[in-house]
């Protein structure tokens, strides 16, 4: 995300007002995905064109090609491929190691006995104790595997037990916008697992301890209370979901399997920043995975590159943000930034927010936190707020109407444990 002043030969205004103005075009296309599934649905013969507009992953790709394509107009191919290759693409590439990887059937296994056992300890029975326990395990267990991971675990897990049966239209959107909240702020408890404090932390010099104690003692019992919250709301309809499900059922997997998984899982999270390193363990991960196929489910190798394709299309477009975003954090004062920070997030990836505020050098201690802290707080506002957002959607979509989400359902359903988070961090 490197300013493109000295590498493309055109004034830096006319390229960066154009790629604010392509982001937005972008934000609006995302808003309007159902219009053009429904147009793919009442005109089979224009399918083809309609149904790539009404894919939420793909749209800030297609508005990314638009980019290319004026960079390759306005400043030619060798200054439009310097930009290309100037931009980092580890995390698009770490999101779909990790997103297939996290889904395996063993590690999913894993995940279901964990949060069985904590769903035991709950004054719930049936899908009410397990989607409880899903919303605040899954995400505070994201702090170890990293946010992605505990997205793709707790999508499964809720598709699985609760969102696969007949439930009201407000409880899928509350889950929905419960679990991007919490995964969200859930990753805040160590410095690498989070993408918006992972873009800081070393900077900064956030240690473990520096992040327990400014984030998780505020973390931890909001996470446990947006899903307390949900459960309550909705515990009349949850308890009508079947107790037994029959992905309860699965053939067990050997132990040494199991190890397998999670040594490979752990190896992706530990070398998240080395694209060679995880993309390797990768690569052993789907040799294995083929050479004892009767052991894993389909692999969610479509679901994690369209992810992956999202998040390039992100990085494109976000690498020429800096201009407007940067003045604007740099002026404002801690709670103002805070607001603001949350604000912004909703219509930029937390973790591209947080990197731009990273490169203003006079940051206070105080606005460094407040802006972090609206960057966790909005990361579930939109698909685009949060890294991990776009693969619980690729999970989840199949489970609502038509197959797509609608924005303002996502908005409505993700603002209540918003608020939530934000009192806390305002108000403690």
């Amino acid at each position: 995300m490197n300013a493109p002043a000295d590498v493309l030969p055109i004034p830096p205004s006319a390229l960066e007002t154009t790629a604010a103005t392509l982001l937005a075009l972008a934000v609006l296309h995302s808003f309007c995905t159902g219009v053009f599934a429904r147009l793919a649905q009442r005109r089979p013969a224009q399918a083809w064109l309609w149904h790539p507009l009404a894919e939420v992953e793909l749209v800030f790709a297609l508005w990314a090609g638009a980019l290319v394509l004026t960079l390759l107009a306005l400043a030619g191919p060798t200054a439009a491929a310097q930009y290309l290759t100037q931009r980092s693409y580890t995390e698009p590439l770490f999101v779909f190691a990790i997103m297939v990887v996290a889904a395996s059937r063993p590690v999913l296994q894993v995940a279901q006995d964990v949060t069985q056992r904590a769903a035991a300890l709950l004054p719930w029975r049936g899908a009410a104790a397990e989607c409880c326990a899903i919303l605040s395990v899954i995400p505070l267990l994201g702090s170890l595997i990293t946010e992605p991971a505990a997205m793709t675990l707790a999508a499964m897990m809720l598709a699985r037990r609760v969102l696969r049966h007949p439930l009201p239209m407000a409880l899928r959107y509350a889950t929905l916008g419960v679990l991007f909240v919490n995964v969200s702020i859930g990753g805040a408890l160590t410095p690498f697992a989070a993408p918006p404090i992972l873009m800081v932390a070393g900077k900064w010099g956030w240690d473990l301890t520096f992040m327990l104690r400014e984030f998780g003692l505020r973390v931890v019992p909001v996470v446990v209370l947006n899903a307390v919250a949900l459960t309550l709301v909705f515990r009349h309809a949850l308890a009508a979901v079947p107790v037994t499900d029959d992905t309860d059922h699965q053939p067990r997997r050997p132990a040494g399997v199991t190890v397998l998984h999670l040594a490979l899982l752990a190896g992706l999270v530990f070398f998240a920043h080395q694209p060679l390193v995880f993309m390797t363990l990768f690569a052993v991960f789907f040799v294995q995975a083929r050479l004892f196929a009767r052991h894993q489910d389909r692999l969610l190798l479509r679901e994690a590159a369209l992810v992956a394709v999202f998040l390039t299309g992100l990085v494109l477009l976000g690498g020429l943000q800096a201009w407007w975003l940067q003045p604007l954090l740099a002026d404002l004062a801690p709670q103002p930034a805070y607001l603001g920070a949350t604000a912004l997030t909703a219509i930029t990836d937390n973790a591209a927010l947080t990197y731009l505020a990273a490169q203003v050098p006079s940051l206070t201690p105080e606005l460094r936190h407040a802006i972090v802290a609206g960057a966790l707080s909005g990361g579930g506002l939109t698909v685009i707020a949060n890294a991990p957002n776009p693969a619980g959607l690729a999970l989840l979509r199949p489970h609502f109407p038509g197959q797509s989400v609608h924005p303002g359902g996502l908005l409505l359903g993700a603002l209540p444990p918003t608020l939530l988070v934000m009192a806390v961090f305002l108000l403690t």
